[in-house]
């Protein structure tokens, strides 16, 4: 068999970081994970290839070329999903669908020959037999969750990692909180799954065996699901294995903000190589917490919180949201004056949107709420129901919120108030990377020179040189993201 594994394109979003990623001369951020391990799934014999269309064209050859275009994609990527679907109907290349896409529509692709859902540790398996036998269904589902500790290691043979800016793993699934607004749990549980420590020591041990140096994201959206397994057995032996290897990587991840209550927890973080974290804040407004559920959140100082994390070393990096039932007409300002206090420098704020099969969806649903389906960007000044406030009011206090907290005032400031507060407790080894240089005078040139934020540039550049030298590359990378932010925030 001729397999090639189609990972779709993603539209201009926050988290894409396109604007950034020109300075850094890189294609895109992460490798697609998930068909790394699908590639990993499928039988040995068959040959396998990867585009991903963040990276690499899709050529009409390499379709015509397959047996079986495998397809995986995000909500967010469905515009592109949908055209490489098209052009492989047109050319007679059967496709082979799944992932979160796929997985929570799968009534909209009738036209993909075959879906395969849910998690392809249990429904892969049974497409493959039945192909074996010349008798494969259109669709394949399973409501059982998979056994992590069984999944292959991701096949890092057949991704150019050359294209990205940091390479990622998986740990566990599933989050034992139940956000109303949240996919995860429909999609992955509220009982996380965790992997083994020898699957993780062995997946960063294949990653450091391809050559990679750098930063390595933890794609868990919630890391400390399992507080006990990670104290006990996994980060001691990330810690170990760091060491051994001479940390090579800086490791990131996602966790909830109890993690600020755990002080054994953030130092075995910290001392493993963790450098930042993403932390689902949401609001200050403590009714809208109650309304969507997000009680980790509540009856907690979040800024005091936020500064704890950041005290034992790991940047906070934070998610907000505006748009729920209970936000007050002043909760623009609020959430502008709480970002700037909590030095939070990549502040993904966002507008409530209702994903399929979500508690909140059905609410709006019931309520006769609902507009259409979500599109999986929340960034991109739509909302998929009808709010509580006036929409137009919600967009311009929105517009306003992210024109005001990436102007170059308010953000320099931001990552002044953070660096002056910020103390890494690991020391970073330095991997010589060229593109890192680059990235230095494209950001003097583009930022310092004929940028509008060339004086916040360069009264931050001569700061963190002189004052804090071991955070100066931090401070350059803050301004390309800055660069990034504002780009997004002006509708691209």
């Amino acid at each position: 068999m001729n397999i090639l594994l189609v990972y779709p394109m993603y539209p201009d979003t926050f988290w894409s970081f396109k604007h950034a990623l020109k300075f850094v001369s890189k294609k895109a951020s992460f490798p697609p994970l998930g068909l790394l391990t699908v590639a990993a799934i499928l039988p040995e014999d068959w040959s396998k290839k990867l585009i991903d269309m963040n990276a690499n064209e899709l050529k009409n050859e390499d379709i015509l070329r397959a047996d079986f275009v495998f397809i995986s994609a995000m909500s967010v990527q469905s515009k592109s999903a949908d055209e490489v679907i098209e052009r492989c109907k047109k050319l007679n290349t059967k496709v082979v669908a799944g992932g979160p896409l796929f997985t929570s529509t799968s009534e909209n692709y009738k036209n993909v020959d075959h879906l395969v859902l849910n998690e392809a540790e249990i429904t892969l398996p049974l497409f493959i037999d039945d192909l074996k036998y010349g008798t494969p269904k259109h669709i394949y589902t399973s409501e059982e969750w998979a056994d992590i500790t069984t999944t292959p290691l991701p096949l890092w043979d057949i991704a150019p990692i050359k294209n990205y800016t940091s390479m990622n793993l998986q740990y566990s699934r599933g989050c034992p909180y139940d956000c109303d607004f949240c996919d995860i749990t429909v999609l992955y549980g509220r009982k996380p799954r965790t992997k083994t420590k020898e699957q993780v020591i062995n997946e960063l041990e294949a990653l450091y065996f391809t050559g990679w140096r750098g930063p390595v994201f933890f794609v868990d959206d919630n890391f400390i699901g399992n507080k006990g397994k990670l104290k006990k057995e996994i980060l001691p032996a990330i810690a170990d294995w760091m060491e051994k290897r001479k940390n090579p990587f800086y490791l990131n991840t996602e966790a909830s903000i109890n993690l600020a209550d755990d002080e054994q927890l953030m130092q075995l973080m910290a001392k493993a190589g963790f450098e930042a974290v993403f932390i689902g804040i949401e609001s200050p407004n403590d009714e809208s917490l109650v309304e969507c559920n997000k009680n980790q959140n509540r009856n907690r100082d979040l800024i005091s919180s936020i500064k704890k994390i950041q005290q034992f070393g790991m940047e906070v990096q934070g998610g907000f949201i505006v748009g729920f039932d209970n936000d007050p007409s002043t909760i623009f300002d609020k959430l502008t004056n709480f970002i700037q206090e909590s030095g939070i420098v990549t502040a993904m704020v966002g507008l409530l949107n209702a994903p399929r099969g979500t508690k909140l969806q059905k609410r709006l649903e019931t309520e006769g709420r609902m507009l259409k389906d979500f599109t999986g960007n929340n960034t991109d000044f739509s909302i998929n129901f009808i709010p509580r406030m006036d929409t137009r009011t919600l967009m311009d206090g929105y517009k306003n919120i992210l024109k005001k907290i990436y102007s170059p005032k308010y953000y320099y400031e931001r990552v002044m108030r953070f660096m002056r507060e910020f103390e890494p407790k690991k020391k970073k080894v330095f991997h010589f990377n060229p593109n890192y240089i680059l990235a230095l005078f494209r950001s003097i040139f583009k930022l310092g020179v004929i940028g509008e934020e060339r004086i916040y540039y360069w009264k931050l550049f001569f700061w963190s040189l002189f004052r804090k030298p071991q955070l100066f590359s931090l401070a350059i990378l803050f301004t390309i993201y800055g660069f990034h932010f504002k780009k997004i925030s002006n509708g691209g």
